[in-house]
């Protein structure tokens, strides 16, 4: 059986403040991720607080949809702490990226 340690708790604890800290330093990027950048942290971003997709795919027209719906399946079976990891460290290249 597991269990759950302090450490642990402290651990999840730093994470999320670091995810949701990525989440607003990504907003005051000095230029726009591209496209694949951007598919790439709204999977992240999904998966980590939402978890594994839970919609259909949408419908043929829909680009913009089918792109996020795609880049979120993408994810799935990553963990909330592995997908809010995988945030925060695409966060931290696109800052030195794009500076901020």
């Amino acid at each position: 059986m597991l269990t759950y340690t302090r450490a642990q708790g402290v651990k999840t604890v730093f994470l999320e403040e670091s995810f949701n800290k990525a989440a607003e330093e990504v907003k005051v990027l000095k230029e726009k991720p591209n496209q694949t950048e951007m598919g790439d942290l709204y999977g992240l971003y999904k998966q980590a607080t939402v978890g594994d997709i839970n919609t259909e795919r949408p419908g043929f027209f829909d680009f913009t949809g089918k792109a996020k719906w795609d880049a979120w399946d993408a994810r799935k079976g990553l963990s909330k702490e592995e997908a809010m990891a995988e945030y925060v460290a695409l966060v931290e290249e696109l800052k030195k990226k794009y500076g901020i």
